[in-house]
């Protein structure tokens, strides 16, 4: 396979000019030309009859997105079932998807990429974007996907090699139900976790390399490799998808429930789940009012948000059990007036997928609250789902949120969620809408249901405990924070009499708790002096463990993390930056 190098950019257009012999197999192509739904002007359906013109159109999106940090521009680019010739470059706010039913459906003779040029190989902010459903033949064997957090790479074939990193530092990121046929190689890749996919080979480690139901991952070896390896995915259901079925027509499918999985859910040429017409959809634009949203909601529909921003001032109203909703091209959700975004009620195995929620500068109590306060039903046999769902407080406007997402449903599971209250940001003029006075958050995610599930979480730079976990039984499968940068000395940054506010609060109450495979860092740029007493803390008993946890003093000791879990494990500090905890207790 082709060695992850900068040279390989180059050469990828005149490799793409000479592949006209390339002998592929065949995929299973629309018997019959699909009616194309109205998604909207920043939806491109991807014909491959016209493969000059789509090339055109793709490349015009990713000059507008490949620096775009912080714009309100989104897209979603919808590949029909077919072999297409092309080269995407995937910028920021963008979202790859192929049509098909099985990944394979949809082949790109090329690569389907992400880089990091804009900012000098450097991958740091490569956030807030994602490709899935695709069968990938780079004809020199290799892809690139240089990404840091909110850039999901899901049900995807690649046949070839598969780099992390683009040279520079890289801090992501996410990988789930895919086979890949050659090595992934993480290079600068900070942290990284796989799940329920088949890989070839995986080269690289630097804090924290996670594996969960992945044949083919490196063994354990923690610390040193930080490798993390578990045999199989206890519970979850893959994210839904929109496609084209044979005879023209549209749907979303829903996969079906797993258990103890290893490997991806669509090696079996039927995977087993629900085929859900779109016309049992609400297809909303973003002028598109809530009370609308909200009464084809309490009418038994679905709802599909296309690319842009949705303004609320009041939630979205989730009622009905089995309600999704669906989000293209990383559909945005804007609060207005302090508003909640997203109230779902304690009703069984609703999914909210691809939706990025924004806080407004009028503070919201909460931004997503899955269950009343009080939930107590059990959703064991259809839980709900939360999946690629990110937040952001600040950065591209002033963002206030008391707690950003609440679950207090039971046996509900989360898949990739990237909570983030903006470190930088970078709007015309200078303004960044960051600081510890201007853009609040004090908590990311607070669980109170029992019997929660966390796959992939990453909670940043919160002001007061980043996680809080208050229900009994919860899970968490790899965990990434980053403390906040910006308390301005010791006295400001007390949680009572305690140094600090924990990366990861498990309550006292609780006595039963898993977290596996953590990675917390400090980066106190504003007092580098400012120490957090302990990046865990749990109640002493038997039933709470935690396993492979690191912390890290970044920047060579911007600031001090005294203990991993509670009063366990040695200090993160200037000349002992890095820390590890095999396990406690």
């Amino acid at each position: 396979m082709a060695e992850n190098s900068k040279g390989s950019h180059a050469s990828r257009r005149s490799v793409l000019a000479g592949m006209a012999g390339i002998g592929l197999a065949a995929t299973t192509r629309v018997k019959a030309a699909p009616s194309l739904p109205d998604f909207g002007p920043n939806v491109l359906i991807v014909d491959p009859a016209r493969p000059a013109e789509m090339q055109a159109r793709i490349d015009a999106i990713h000059r507008e997105q490949e620096r775009a940090h912080f714009t309100d521009q989104r897209y979603a680019i919808l590949l029909l079932p077919a072999e297409h010739r092309l080269e995407i470059n995937v910028g920021f706010f963008t979202q790859i998807a192929g049509l098909g039913r099985l990944p394979g459906d949809t082949t790109v003779i090329g690569h389907v990429h992400a880089e990091a040029d804009w900012a000098g190989g450097r991958a740091l902010t490569n956030f807030w974007r994602g490709t899935e459903n695709l069968a990938v033949r780079p004809p020199d064997g290799a892809d690139r996907w240089a990404v840091s957090q909110a850039a999901s790479y899901r049900r995807m074939h690649l046949t070839g090699d598969l780099a992390l990193d683009d040279g520079g530092w890289s801090s992501g990121g996410f990988l789930a139900d895919c086979r890949i046929d050659g090595t992934i190689r993480s290079g600068t890749q900070q942290q990284w976790f796989t799940r329920s996919s088949r890989i070839g080979g995986w080269d690289g480690a630097n804090w924290n390399m996670m594996f969960m139901g992945v044949p083919g991952a490196p063994a354990t070896s923690f610390p040193e490799p930080p490798y993390t390896t578990l045999p199989d995915v206890p519970v979850l259901r893959e994210k839904p998808f929109l496609f084209v079925e044979p005879d023209g027509t549209w749907a979303v499918f829903r996969p079906a429930l797993r258990h103890d999985a290893s490997g991806p859910s669509w090696t079996d040429a039927s995977p087993k789940g629900d085929v859900i017409p779109l016309s049992r959809f609400l297809v909303a634009r973003p002028g598109t009012s809530v009370s609308e949203m909200n009464a084809a909601l309490a009418a038994g529909r679905h709802l599909l948000l296309t690319p842009g921003i949705y303004r609320l001032a009041e939630p979205l109203r989730v009622t009905r059990p089995g309600t999704i909703v669906l989000g293209l091209g990383l559909a945005t959700l804007l609060a207005e007036g302090g508003t909640t975004l997203i109230a779902v009620d304690d009703v069984s195995g609703v999914t909210v997928a691809g939706v990025f929620l924004d806080a407004g500068p009028e503070a919201s109590r909460l931004l997503m609250e899955v269950g009343p306060q009080g939930s107590t039903r059990s959703h064991e046999g259809d839980p709900s789902l939360l999946a690629d769902l990110y937040v952001r407080v600040g950065g591209a406007a002033v963002g206030r949120a008391e707690t950003c997402i609440e679950i207090n449903s039971n046996h509900v599971l989360g898949d990739h969620l990237w909570i983030w209250r903006a470190d930088h940001g970078d709007r015309p003029g200078g303004r960044v809408h960051v600081g510890c006075d201007e853009s609040t958050g004090s908590q990311g995610l607070v669980v109170n249901g029992n019997a929660v599930t966390m796959y992939g979480l990453f909670v940043e730079h919160l002001q007061k405990y980043q996680t809080l976990w208050n229900g009994e039984n919860g899970r968490t499968f790899f965990y990434q924070n980053e403390l906040p940068y910006d308390p301005p000395d010791q006295a400001s940054y007390m949680a009572g009499a305690t140094r600090g506010w924990a990366a990861y609060k498990v309550a006292d109450h609780v006595r039963r708790h898993r977290a596996v495979g953590m990675g917390i860092y400090a980066n106190f740029t504003a007092d580098p002096s400012i120490v957090l007493e302990s990046a865990v803390e749990a109640p002493r008993v038997a039933g709470v463990s935690f396993e492979n946890v690191t912390t890290i003093s970044l920047g060579g000791g911007m600031g001090t993390i005294a203990h991993l879990v509670n009063d366990r494990g040695a200090a993160a500090k200037p000349g002992a930056v890095r820390q590890t905890l095999t396990r406690y207790p």
